[in-house]
């Protein structure tokens, strides 16, 4: 998918990249979610990939903090 960064790379981003990072992906997931909503959106696993990048970011900003 792309757009998303592998464990490697997100390893690498120091916090203030993650949080923009974290914030450009719950956008991104906020529009799949209005686009699933609106039954416009055919690849619906990228609402699933995307939670979980979201959730992978999180797992990264409170290993920093």
């Amino acid at each position: 998918m792309k757009g998303l960064k592998d464990n490697k790379a997100l390893a690498l981003l120091d916090a203030e990249a993650l949080r923009k990072e974290l914030s450009k992906a719950n956008q991104e997931l906020y529009v799949l979610k209005m686009k699933h909503l609106a039954n416009e959106l055919k690849e619906t696993h990228l609402l699933t990939a995307h939670k979980a990048y979201v959730a992978r970011l999180n797992t990264y900003l409170k290993v920093l903090n």
